[in-house]
């Protein structure tokens, strides 16, 4: 895929803070590195995924970064390809998590068949507050991206948290005109059930008919 020149584009919210702050994806990269170091917990989310599937599932990190989730879930014994804009958090990927196929690129520019990756992925994750980093003006597409690249029986999951200028509600809804129906709501990644008081949400989707 071609990625459109800057000016035809509207960068992400992690494009505008990386700009801005040269140091910040190595910082990010260097957190989690220190995190599983100290043998912490870091790949719950892809636990969740992980039982969604039979062995040798298709997944979609979307919005990977430097690859915790799609390196388990390769280590499960699955095929992951794994999509982020910020190079740095690609080329770490690569280094941390030999495996998987990772790529960069622009979620809201998502043709992986053109790139040679078939769209028919069995689940796509998009975890670690992914969705409040896009462009506002850019989230129906992602979504509806997300939409075209599963299998006819495939799943979407999403997770993020509440007080980052995207209301739950406002997601719901762009989910629902992008192409994808709710099969269930989490509070957290562990199944705990979702309600109006939640700080979080894990959106379980698949394709509307």
């Amino acid at each position: 895929m071609t990625e459109p020149a800057p000016s035809q584009r509207t960068p992400s919210q992690w494009e505008e803070i990386t700009a801005a702050d040269p140091s910040h994806s190595t910082r990010y990269i260097e957190r989690f590195r220190t995190m599983a170091a100290e043998g912490n917990d870091i790949v719950g989310e892809a636990r969740l995924i992980d039982a969604m599937l039979g062995r040798g599932g298709r997944v979609l990190d979307a919005g990977c970064g430097p690859g915790r989730l799609g390196g388990h879930l390769q280590k499960a014994g699955h095929e992951v390809v794994g999509v982020d804009v910020d190079p740095v958090l690609i080329a770490a990927a690569e280094a941390d998590y030999p495996g998987p196929t990772w790529l960069v690129g622009d979620l809201a520019e998502l043709d992986l068949p053109s790139r040679g990756v078939a769209a028919d992925f069995d689940v796509i994750v998009c975890a670690g507050n992914v969705v409040t980093f896009l462009a506002p003006s850019t989230r129906r597409t992602v979504l509806a991206g997300f939409a075209r690249h599963i299998s006819p029986t495939g799943r979407v999951v999403v997770g993020f948290g509440a007080g980052r200028d995207y209301e739950f509600s406002d997601f719901l809804a762009d989910a629902s005109v992008s192409g994808l129906t709710v099969d269930l709501l989490l509070s957290t990644w562990d199944l705990r059930p979702f309600t109006d008081d939640s700080g979080f949400l894990v959106a379980v989707f698949s394709r509307a008919e």
